[in-house]
């Protein structure tokens, strides 16, 4: 692969997807687009590459845009940050609103955050709660509808008790059982373009998406983000992840932040 191909996709996924590729890039695109080769039949990347430079919004564009979104998760990832969940954030927003919940899981990856909240709100006593989960990438949307995990995946951040209660098992791998598939809602939605999804969340985790997107796209995301809050609602970002404009930490909390102002126990406001 030429610099020039390297630089025409970086490039491309800025644009599209907001992520900036650094480090080893030609290592990190070489392995990430030579499964999308072999599905094409394609005898090199640099062969892939010159059929997106032909037609940069076809089909084959988007798949390899999708292909460099980072999907490395796990189950109750940051479990610190899950327990402040469960213990503090979830009932306090419940004791506001005793009609419901919505919560957003927003660059959900391959579903593990969704099914991670799921099992929460499966455990604890809590109004309905509604939870979307929305990604760039169809191919990790598709797995995470399947519910479908390998002894590996399930592995990482599942205790026993956890996966023997929400998880049926197959003659290689887990799936979520029907319950827990049926309380998610998936949706492809790429977060630098205008968001289609309704508005008043009052939950929303974005983790480990934004640190690698150019400046202007991460402001402009976690600014669409802010529009989606319900008051009083609180925001999720990675352990990495700095809160934006407007927003500070919500104390005990971890990864955990509210609009200023909106600090206070929400179940005093409500």
């Amino acid at each position: 692969m030429s610099p020039p191909d390297l630089d025409f996709l970086c490039a491309l996924v800025r644009a599209r997807s907001g992520l900036v590729l650094t480090g080893e890039r030609g290592f990190f695109v070489e392995t990430r687009l030579a499964p999308l080769a072999r599905r094409e039949g394609m005898p090199s990347v640099s062969e892939v590459i010159d059929h997106i430079m032909q037609d940069p919004s076809g089909p084959l564009a988007r798949a390899a845009v999708e292909a460099m979104t980072v999907q490395e998760t796990s189950f109750f990832r940051d479990r610190l940050a899950f327990k402040g969940l469960a213990a503090v954030t979830l009932p306090e927003l419940a004791a506001a609103k005793p009609s419901g919940l919505r919560v957003w899981s927003a660059g959900c990856g391959q579903g593990q955050e969704a099914y991670s909240l799921a099992m929460l709100v499966a455990e604890g006593s809590l109004p309905p709660v509604e939870i979307l989960a929305t990604d760039l990438s169809t191919p990790a949307l598709e797995k995470a509808q399947s519910g479908v995990y390998t002894h590996f995946e399930v592995q990482r951040g599942l205790p026993i008790r956890r996966l023997l209660r929400h998880f049926d098992e197959l003659e290689d791998a887990w799936r979520t059982s029907a319950a827990l598939r049926q309380s998610v809602r998936w949706m492809r939605l790429n977060l630098i373009d205008p968001f289609k999804v309704e508005v008043g969340y009052d939950l929303i985790l974005c983790r480990n998406v934004v640190a690698n997107f150019a400046p202007d796209a991460r402001s402009k995301t976690l600014e669409r983000l802010d529009q989606a809050l319900a008051p009083g609602g609180r925001l999720m970002l990675g352990a990495e992840e700095t809160a934006p404009e407007g927003f500070e930490a919500v104390p005990g909390s971890p990864c955990l932040f509210a609009r200023i102002g909106e600090v206070q126990n929400v179940t005093a406001a409500a």
